[in-house]
């Protein structure tokens, strides 16, 4: 049997719904149908445009967005799928912020929903910086389907290692 590395934390009955979907052989079949299109954001600029007007529209009012980048060794080397760097500079008499989100590569070939469910859960972390209960609810209110889209991404995962 298949470990499912990227569920584990999931409840038993999830795991036992994917490795189903997985020993038929089914799980391509189930994404490919949830999520048949693939998203045209391929570019930094893209990336930071397309970030950008989702900041400005649920957090107008958190500190401006410095930096945005695909990077390609980023799930290797940290185990992660995006990363929120956060820096606080004195400038004379005022304090400047520098937020900056990193997204790994990978989701340049997956569908948008997936892409959309890293940069909420990167932007959640201008605010919240844990991942606490006011962190999720934030999540959950930039995208309402956020905790589906988490679970499909993670089972997106778990399929392109297989």
């Amino acid at each position: 049997m298949t470990t499912l590395n990227y569920i584990a934390h999931y409840p038993e009955h999830i795991q036992t719904q994917a490795a189903t979907l997985i020993s038929s052989g089914r799980l391509g079949e189930y994404i490919d149908k949830n999520y048949p299109t693939k998203h045209e954001i391929q570019s930094d600029k893209a990336l930071y445009q397309y970030i950008n007007e989702i900041k400005n529209q649920y957090m107008r009012k958190s500190s401006s967005l410095s930096q945005v980048s695909y990077n390609s060794k980023l799930q290797v080397l940290q185990r992660a799928l995006g990363i929120h760097t956060y820096q606080s500079r004195v400038q004379g008499s005022k304090l400047k912020a520098h937020n900056s989100i990193t997204v790994a590569s990978l989701f340049k070939e997956a569908p948008l929903e997936f892409l959309r469910m890293i940069v909420v859960h990167e932007l959640a972390h201008f605010k919240e910086k844990e991942h606490n209960k006011a962190f999720y609810q934030l999540c959950c209110h930039m995208e309402p389907s956020y905790h589906q889209f988490e679970l499909d991404t993670r089972l997106w995962l778990q399929w392109r290692e297989l």
